[in-house]
C-alpha cells in the first residue's frame, strides 16, 4: 500500500530525488542565518541574557535525509520536523511549477493537535 506522500508525488509527477535536492537548497545555512545565531549567542553571554528583538528565526541547516524520505514514502512514522522539511521542499517545487502550495495533512496522516476531551457525566461534575 502506498503512503499519502508517495501517491501525492506520483500524482504530481515529482521525483523523490527532486524533493531531496530542494530540501538541501532550502535548509542550507546562509550568512544571514549565521549572523542571527551569532547575535543570539552574544546576547546569551551578555549580562542581561535577553534575546535581542527584531531577529528572525534562522534556518535549521539540516536538510531532509535520504533515509528519512524513504521511511516517509514507505508509510513509516517520522518525526514532525522531518515532515515539515518534506512539506517545505514539496511546496518549493510546486511554487516553481506555479501550482498552489499544499498543507501537511495532504501529505501525511496527521492526528489533530489537541483532541477534545470526552465530557464527564453530570454526576461526576458534582463530585469535583
Amino acid at each position: 500500500m502506498a503512503s499519502k506522500l508517495e501517491s501525492f508525488l506520483q500524482e504530481k509527477k515529482i521525483d523523490a530525488r527532486r524533493v531531496l535536492s530542494a530540501s538541501k537548497e532550502i535548509e542550507r545555512l546562509r550568512p544571514e542565518d549565521r549572523r542571527i545565531r551569532l547575535a543570539q549567542a552574544q546576547a546569551r553571554k551578555s549580562e542581561e541574557g535577553k534575546k535581542p528583538e527584531g531577529l528572525g528565526k534562522p534556518r535549521s541547516g539540516r536538510p531532509m535525509t535520504e533515509g528519512g524520505l524513504r521511511r516517509a514514502l514507505s508509510g513509516e512514522s517520522i518525526p514532525g520536523p522531518q515532515k515539515t522539511r518534506i512539506l517545505r521542499a514539496v511546496n518549493h517545487i510546486l511554487g516553481k511549477r506555479k501550482q498552489d502550495p499544499v498543507t501537511i495533512d495532504t501529505l501525511f496522516d496527521v492526528p489533530p493537535q489537541n483532541p477534545p476531551k470526552p465530557k464527564a457525566a453530570e454526576g461526576e461534575e458534582a463530585a469535583s
